[in-house]
């Protein structure tokens, strides 16, 4: 199998995991879903000048991009992932690490280039709500992506 298809797989299981935990998260906390990703996909149509709407149809379609690039970002970084260390096998710890960090980084990274968030003004409770869903999503990528990598042709 191809290491692109092996690392989109391993980004899917991983996104899959970083799903579960936040929504467990939410569950066990009772808190609110997080609207930065609504307010991320805004701020990008507006720099695009592309119009999502007007009134419930521009609310759906910010949730259901915002959503989606969540997606994006999961498959991206296990890609990215996936082309580094396709010829050299990083120890778990490293691996793990690695993914949880590309995770956290191509979600974080727009939002506060584009002014949505600022990571250094989070309390304890949102570090720990981001954190923990993206170690969800390095570790199950890893573990994917290595058991595919393991398989035989």
């Amino acid at each position: 199998m191809h290491t692109i298809v092996k690392s989109l797989i391993a980004g899917a299981a991983g996104t899959s995991a970083l799903n579960l935990a936040t929504y467990l998260d939410m569950a066990i906390r009772a808190r609110a879903a997080s609207t930065t990703p609504q307010q991320t996909v805004e701020r990008l149509a507006g720099l695009a000048d592309v119009d999502l709407g007007h009134d419930e149809r521009a609310g759906h379609r910010k949730e259901a991009l915002g959503a989606l690039t969540g997606y994006a970002t999961g498959a991206g970084a296990a890609l990215c992932y996936g082309l580094l260390s396709s010829r050299r096998r990083p120890s778990w710890p490293a691996g793990v690490g690695a993914l949880t960090a590309l995770a956290m980084a191509g979600s974080n990274v727009p939002m506060t280039v584009l002014g949505v968030t600022d990571p250094r003004e989070w309390p304890v409770s949102s570090w720990i709500s981001d954190v923990v869903p993206h170690l969800a999503y390095g570790l199950t990528a890893y573990v994917a992506y290595e058991l595919l990598r393991s398989s035989p042709r």
